[in-house]
């Protein structure tokens, strides 16, 4: 009888103990590149760009090749990613410039960061921000716990200066400069943030500057100084192609560094790791086959690169259902355990990645400046409606948006351009 009860309590201890190990809370990295191009990796067919260590991540993980951001540009993407609901929702729908530094990510607002603090994770932010300048809007009063890099939209990669020439390099919630080119601070920080946290669940966000101009590589000089307005240095285009290529790469070398400390410190079957563009890639990017870029409504305005990779939890598969950076809130929310009872646009897209499950279908907008898009299954309505321009085309068919199908459709137009008008009035009244 002793030894039957021996035998249970043995079981139910390792029963326990099994559970204790695979209910641990993962930890989450999301990486975001800034104006790269959809063709810009050579997991994306690039053929001058080397990205060894973003392809080891596509060939560990989901390589998703109908992935969208919520804006065409930057800020109102990093809104969307860190509240999970459409920008247009939240107070920062348009470009945070330097000419607006009153303006910023309303506090009442709630971060996916805020809510993964709930459940226990250190947060930590390496890199842009562009949700606010004044100290308010913080990233430390957003719910990370801390913050290295810049708040404006670009800085020198060597001086730190932003646009206007004031200096923009931040430990938390003070500025304090230091030598070093940009990208390669932001990596620094990221694996300082692993090491000090590689014993507790942690999210780590780390929105590089690369490729987003001013171009310039690891051996250029300071290009702006503090307290002046100075021009950005002008290249031919050929020229500045090179820089922008050496820009990636030297993103891609640091996310191999940031790889290669989650084994070394025993976390790649413990991290889930997003990694993906802002917005569609400008002048010097390139985007094929995709139509339009950075601040276009068309696919390349806001279809990116995106891989999700999860060692031992994801396969190595391409995916092409439409998803959204907004998704990114209630999926890693939900991994912490968190259950959101407040309001998010976003799905939870974690079975999509893991079991390939298949969403509702759901209808999907773009907005900015008065131009809008609309995407339903596999057709997408662009209207400008001050130009009177309305366009349709089929995705499927057609991904380089060539063929205006609108006319041959028009019970299909009238009723996405109702949705369409909808969804901006319901938006627009939040």
């Amino acid at each position: 009888m002793k030894r039957i009860s021996f035998l249970i309590i043995m079981v139910l201890f390792v029963s326990f103990s099994w559970a204790k190990k695979h209910s641990k809370k993962p930890n989450i990295i999301i990486i975001v590149a800034d104006d790269l191009g959809y063709s810009d990796l050579s997991c994306y067919g690039s053929k001058d760009i080397k990205t060894p260590n973003i392809d080891r991540l596509a060939n560990n993980g989901v390589r998703l090749i109908d992935f969208h951001t919520n804006g065409t540009v930057c800020s109102p993407t990093r809104s969307a990613l860190l509240t999970g609901k459409y920008q247009q929702r939240t107070s920062v729908s348009e470009i945070v410039t330097v000419w607006d530094r009153d303006h910023g990510l309303d506090l009442e607002e709630i971060t996916f960061a805020e809510q993964l603090k709930k459940a226990g994770y250190t947060t930590g932010i390496c890199g842009k921000w562009h949700l606010g300048y004044k100290t308010m809007y913080n990233p430390i009063n957003q719910g990370f716990d801390l913050f290295n890099g810049y708040v404006s939209g670009n800085i020198d990669y060597h001086g730190h200066q932003d646009y206007r020439g004031f200096m923009d390099w931040w430990t938390q919630d003070e500025i304090q400069n230091e030598e070093g080119y940009s990208t390669d601070l932001i990596t620094k920080y990221a694996l300082r943030f692993i090491d000090s946290n590689k014993d507790k669940p942690f999210l780590l966000y780390i929105p590089h500057e690369a490729p987003h101009g001013p171009f310039q590589g690891r051996k250029d000089m300071a290009f702006r100084k503090t307290g002046q307005k100075v021009p950005d240095k002008k290249r031919s285009y050929d020229t500045t192609r090179l820089i922008y290529k050496e820009m990636v790469e030297v993103m891609d070398e640091g996310i191999g560094k940031v790889m290669a400390s989650l084994k070394k410190n025993n976390l790649e079957k413990n991290t889930i790791v997003f990694f993906f563009s802002d917005n569609g890639g400008a002048k010097y990017a390139k985007n094929a086959p995709l139509r339009g870029g950075k601040s276009s409504v068309y696919e390349g305005g806001h279809r990116v690169p995106c891989i999700v990779s999860w060692k031992g939890k994801l396969k190595q598969i391409e995916l092409d259902q439409t998803l959204m950076t907004m998704d990114i809130y209630p999926t890693i929310t939900n991994l912490a355990g968190i259950e959101n009872d407040h309001f998010i646009d976003g799905q939870d897209i974690m079975g999509v990645l893991s079991d390939g499950e298949k969403l509702n279908q759901r209808d999907l907008f773009w907005e900015w400046r008065g131009k809008f898009a609309m995407r339903r299954g596999n057709y997408k309505l662009i209207l400008y409606p001050n130009k009177n321009v309305v366009e349709l085309y089929n995705l499927k068919e057609d991904i380089a948006e060539k063929n205006n199908i609108a006319v041959v459709k028009p019970e299909l137009v009238a009723e996405m351009k109702l949705a369409t008008v909808q969804w901006f009035k319901s938006v627009s009244n939040q």
